[in-house]
Formats: C-alpha cells, structure tokens, sequence
C-alpha cells in the first residue's frame, strides 16, 4: 500500500510540474539544469507587426554553462533577429545559478495568411521554448489609397482640398507615381509637407499622408464632377475617386447701356445716370447691394438700393442720381459706383466733368454791362469840360 500512494504521489508531482513549465513559458530539460522562459508565449498580431520577445537563459546547475541558441520552425518568408544588448548572438554563456537576458524580435509579413503558427526558440541540448503566433486576419499584398471627406462642393472659384492617405502594404519600399483623371480645363495637384509632388516612396507598412487640391476653370456649370486618382508603382497600384459638386460661378459686371461711363454736371445740380448691373456667372446673384465713393459733399442715391435676385445671364437696370458739391470747381472727378454680393462683386469708374453754373456767367455779364454803363454816363456828364 506504501509503496503504491508513493507512485501516486510521484505521478502528482511530475503532473503539477508540467503544467507550472507549460504555463510560465518555462522550457527546462531536467538533466542538464537549463530553462529558457518568456512571459507571452502565444500572441495574436496583425500582418506587418513585428513582435518582440524578452527570453530569459536561466542556469540552475552550480557550473558555467555555454548555451547555442537558435530559433527553429520559424516560418517561410519570416524575418526575426536573435540579440542580446546590442549584438547578434548564436551562443551565450552563463554563470551558475545566474540568468542572462536575449531578445528576439520576429517580423511578420504583410502578405500571411490568417491562422496560427508555431515555432521554437531552443538551447541546444538543454531546453526547448515553444511559441505560438495567431495571425488574426487574412495578409495583402496590396496598396491603400483613400480619403477620410471624398466629397466637397462649393462655386467655381473654390480650391477645393482633400486630405488623402497612401499605405503601403506591401513587404517592399514602393515608388508611386500619383495622378489624376480630371475634365479638361481643371487643375489638380498633390501635396506633401506643402510641397507639390508627383510621385513619392513609402516604405514597407509605412502611411504617408497628403493634401490634393483641386480647381475647376471659372466658368465651369453647376454640377457633380468626379475625378479619380491614382497611384501606382511597378509591383502594386490603388485608386478611390473625387466628387466635387459645383454650384455655379458667380460673376458680375456693372455698366451703362451704352457703354459709357462718363458724363458732366453743374456744380450743385444733379446727374441721373442708368446704370446696366449683367450676371456673369452661371449661378443666381442674390441681396446685390450698391454703393459708392464720391469726392467731399457729392452724394448718390440709387434706385432701387437693392436687387433681390439676378439670374444667369439677366441684366437688372439701376438709375444713380449723382450731386455735385455746389461749390465744386469746373474740371474732372471720378466718382466709383459698385454692386457687390457676398459671392462677387463689379466696380464701374465714372468720369464726372463739372461746369460752372450760368447764373454767375450772367452775373458776370450783367456787371460788366454796369460798369461799360458808368463808364458810357461819366463820359457823357463830364467830357465836354
């Protein structure tokens, strides 16, 4: 009976042990006194990660042990390196009962398949350390292109700028060519750190941000334009597309019917001028507000003061009542009338020739006939004496 709850309990034992070792990423062969440990023995990563792992050497034994140490299984297309400090290592030697620290760093590959692998960091002839590594999702060997706001709008004169992305996902360093499919007439340039490019390197996993600006011609029609860009190098290429919606450009030109803009007035009088307000653009002018800028005491009223609404192509007529300063001398003024909406606005320069009034050429007139009179009346009264 002794001697069989001894065999239990040894049985017991050597259980108890084996799940501590397989637990604590401890892996001891038991003759030679030798353990490699790390704390994360399974891990789950995605494709391109690069894990690393603190291994410890541990010696046990009350001699020094010089250990070969390699990894084994890793699989095809892995890279990893075996350090410790700053040297690559295949041997290492460590003092009894001391332990001696390796690092080893496995990089996965962008292009794995999903599933888990396993391989082995051993010491020859002392001890194995199984590791398992979970891919949690299925590899590429591909480009990303993309933008976070694909989709702007706004009139034909914006500069629309959209924030793109590009990642490499691939194993390689890639140079891409970047380019654009916009209309005829439009201007699109891709930015980086605020520099235009044309193409740019990016390395393996690597992301690398940029701005692409985009300018329609002026008088483009309203509505939705989409541009796709591209890049592309000699091994893999990505595209996503641009929408830009136009709502229409906004133009305006303010005129006379005739064309002229200039004319003349009496000092303190008043000028009544037809003035043509022309949409230009291919979008609806709303809340044009005119205004102007005169020499010192003239003024300029308008009627009406406000347009409420000028479709493409339309022209609106607004008559400018313009009075001149009564004290005005003859010669030329400029007076400047604008129309002006919170999209565009138009200037027109009038040329303003200012004329004396008559009645001071009569008054002169009339003084000089009084003082010919006087003249005529003393030399009648006191000529013959």
């Amino acid at each position: 009976m002794h001697v069989r709850l001894s065999g239990i309990l040894r049985t017991s034992l050597f259980f108890c042990c084996f799940c501590i070792f397989s637990f604590t990423g401890i892996a001891q062969n038991s003759s030679t006194g030798v353990s490699l440990y790390t704390p994360y023995t399974s891990i789950s990563v995605s494709p391109g990660q690069t894990i690393n792992y603190a291994i410890t050497v541990i010696n046990n034994t009350n001699s020094i042990r010089n250990v070969d140490v390699s990894v084994l299984g890793i699989p095809k297309d892995w890279a990893y390196t075996l350090m410790s400090g700053s040297w690559k290592i295949s041997k290492i030697s460590v003092l009894p009962k001391k332990q001696e620290a390796l690092s080893l760093q496995v990089m996965v590959p962008l292009k794995v398949n999903k599933g888990s692998y396993r391989f082995e960091a051993r010491a020859k002839g002392f001890a194995v350390l199984p590791l398992k590594v979970v891919i949690s999702k299925q590899g590429s060997y591909k480009t990303a292109f993309s933008s976070s706001q694909s989709n702007l709008e706004g009139p034909a004169s914006t500069t629309f700028t959209f924030n793109a992305s590009l990642m490499n996902q691939t194993s390689d360093t890639q140079f891409y060519a970047l380019n654009a499919e916009a209309p005829p007439g439009w201007n699109v340039a891709f930015k980086v750190s605020f520099k235009q490019v044309a193409s740019v390197n990016v390395e393996p996993g690597r992301t690398q941000t940029m701005t692409i600006t985009v300018n329609p011609p002026d008088q483009v029609p309203a509505g939705t334009y989409k541009i796709p860009v591209l890049a592309v190098s000699s091994n893999t290429s990505a595209d996503f597309e641009l929408e830009v919606v136009i709502s229409g450009s906004y133009g305006m030109q303010l005129t006379t019917p005739s064309g002229l803009l200039s004319t003349d007035i009496t000092a303190g009088d008043e000028k009544r001028l037809q003035i043509s307000v022309i949409n230009t653009g291919s979008a609806t002018l709303k809340n044009i507000s005119m205004s102007f800028a005169a020499p010192t005491n003239w003024d300029v009223t308008f009627d009406p003061k406000q347009i409420d609404m000028l479709a493409p192509g339309q022209t609106a007529q607004v008559f400018a009542t313009i009075k001149a300063d009564k004290d005005a001398i003859a010669g030329d003024y400029v007076t400047d009338l604008t129309a002006k909406t919170a999209e565009t606005s138009s200037k027109a320069e009038f040329r303003v020739s200012v004329r004396t009034s008559m009645l001071w050429g009569w008054v002169g007139i009339i003084i000089i006939l009084l003082a010919i009179g006087c003249v005529y009346y003393l030399f009648r009264k006191y000529g013959r004496r």
